[in-house]
This record gives C-alpha cells, sequence and structure tokens, in this order.
C-alpha cells in the first residue's frame, strides 16, 4: 500500500494535469468500487448513478491529501474521496498529445491497452480521461454531493495528525505514547497517532531512531520518542523529495518512479548487514507486515 510519500508525489502529479479541466462524462463499470470504504462491500447501482451523474459539467478544483487517501474538490463543492489500497492505480491520457500518465500500482496491461479489464471507472474530461484501475477492486472513489455531506460523514476522525502538523511535537507523541500497550511498530501502522507511516517507513524510522519495533509504546522515554519524532519528520521529507519508493515498481503520475528506495536501510534486506554495526539484520512478523531491524543498533 503506498504511503504518504507516494500519495503525496501521486496528487500532485494529478493536480498539474487535471485541476482546471471540466467533467464532459464519468462511467462506472465496477460499482462496488463507488459504494463503500470496506473491503468487504454489496455493489450499488443506485450509488454508481449518483457518481455519474454527479459530476457531469463539474470542474476540478483541488486535489488534496490525509494520510494516504486523495480528496479531490469541484467547483461547486462537490467532492470524491479516493483511496489505492493494495492495487490501485490512476491514468491520465491527454487527448491532443495522445501521452498517457500513469501513477500508483503497476498494471502490465495499461502500459499497452486504455481502457482495459482493470479500467473501473473513466472521467471522459475536456482535454482527455482519467481511469482509475484496479486488479484486486480493494480501493474505492466516494462521491459527495457537498462540502457538508463530506465533513458530515467525518472520515478522517480515527485519524492521528500529519508528520508536518505543527501539533506533532515530541510531547505530544510522548503523551499519546503513554496508555500504549501494543508494539511501536504496531502503533505507528495504525495510523491514529500519526499517519502517513506504513511498513516501509516505519522500519526505516525506528532503525534510525534505534528503537526496536518491539518495543511496547508506552516503554519510550523521551529521550527516544525525541530521536523517533525526528526520523520520521527527516525520512518523510526526504522520501516525499524523492518521490517515495517505488517498492514493486509504485509509479508515479508521469510514470517516473521515486527514488528512496535507494537510500533504504533496512526495509526489504532481512539477513543482509547492518550499515553501521554488520550484524546481521532480522525478520519479524507484526500485524503480518514483515519487521525488519538490527538487534544491536535498535535497543
Amino acid at each position: 500500500m503506498p504511503e504518504l510519500p507516494e500519495v503525496e508525489n501521486l496528487r500532485r502529479g494529478l493536480e498539474k494535469n487535471i485541476v482546471g479541466q471540466k467533467v464532459l462524462r464519468v462511467e462506472v463499470r465496477k460499482p462496488k468500487l463507488v459504494s463503500g470504504k470496506g473491503n468487504i462491500r454489496t455493489a450499488s447501482v443506485k450509488k454508481a448513478r449518483e457518481f455519474e451523474r454527479g459530476f457531469k459539467g463539474e470542474h476540478f478544483s483541488t486535489i488534496e491529501r490525509r494520510a494516504k487517501n486523495l480528496v479531490f474538490r469541484f467547483a461547486s463543492g462537490k467532492v470524491v474521496l479516493a483511496h489505492l489500497k493494495m492495487s490501485g492505480q490512476f491514468v491520465y491520457k491527454d487527448r491532443g498529445s495522445n501521452k498517457i500518465m500513469t501513477g500508483g500500482h503497476p498494471i502490465e496491461l495499461s502500459e499497452k491497452q486504455i481502457p482495459n479489464k482493470h479500467t473501473h471507472i473513466i472521467f471522459e474530461l475536456s482535454k482527455g480521461a482519467l481511469y482509475y484501475n484496479d486488479t484486486r477492486m480493494f480501493g474505492y472513489l466516494l462521491y459527495y454531493p457537498s462540502v457538508e455531506a463530506f465533513e458530515k460523514e467525518n472520515h478522517f476522525a480515527l485519524l492521528g495528525l500529519e508528520p508536518f502538523d505543527k501539533k506533532f511535537t515530541p510531547k505530544y507523541f510522548l503523551n499519546a505514547l503513554n496508555s500504549k500497550k501494543n508494539k511501536i511498530k504496531s502503533i505507528l501502522l495504525d495510523q491514529d497517532i500519526v499517519t502517513g507511516v506504513g511498513n516501509i517507513y516505519a522500519d526505516e524510522s525506528l532503525f534510525e531512531a534505534g528503537i526496536k519495533p518491539t518495543r511496547i509504546g508506552a516503554s519510550l522515554n523521551i529521550n527516544e520518542v525525541k530521536k523517533l519524532h525526528k526520523a520520521i519528520k527527516r525520512i518523510i521529507t526526504r522520501a516525499t523529495k524523492v518521490g517515495g519508493s517505488s517498492v514493486a515498481t509504485y509509479r508515479l503520475i508521469d510514470n517516473s518512479r521515486g527514488n528512496y528506495a535507494r537510500e533504504h536501510k533496512v526495509y526489504g534486506k532481512g539477513g543482509k548487514k547492518c550499515v553501521h554495526c554488520n550484524t546481521t539484520l532480522q525478520k519479524t512478523l507484526i500485524q503480518t507486515r514483515t519487521t525488519i531491524f538490527c538487534p544491536d543498533c535498535q535497543k
């Protein structure tokens, strides 16, 4: 699943290409993808028709990001909330140049044919077309007829602070961790204290801070919390700057690949030597996610 740096770079690419364009037509081929946000959803033809009718004639105004979600806002106040989940992909095709730009999880067929059997939602725009493709169909795009309707649902109620929020301070972090009895890696994955840090950046941040991923959250002292706070902010900033981590060939909207994978110290390196002490990096499972750490450098 893409994390904050990957989603933020995808947002920037989409914003550059589609903001200001008018929606001429919308086609929903898989109602399930617009019918709810859980992994188990019942396809609603009614919601699909509302989605198709709701955006015709509308203009894209802005694209925002909250945690790993994209929020497409329209000039009229209507909103689309999108989450790529495990295998979602946006493809933009410019009508004038026929140039195709792909962002998200790679789908080989999309490089040869668009739309294709994995294309489930199509926005025909004034200058091109935006396609949402998804092989496993865990992702979703949700329609809200107004800002009020979007805010009323309070979709982000359980999310913690963004890493760059001024309120995300070491003191806030320490206080939030004080009551946590589960593992620090699990806490980071849960998103309810700080958002956008998934499997990759949790491993990298914990390594940089010298904290073992199996430590109980409440056991961290103020100095350890300060180190982890600093590591999260530095790593997320750096990863965003270089386009994120193209693990499994994740693509940005201009078809380029993020370069932060070249800077990974532990993620995906189980069994290899630690870059600091030459100890063999160990592997464990936390929340079913493969977790890599150094038994010497991380305490």
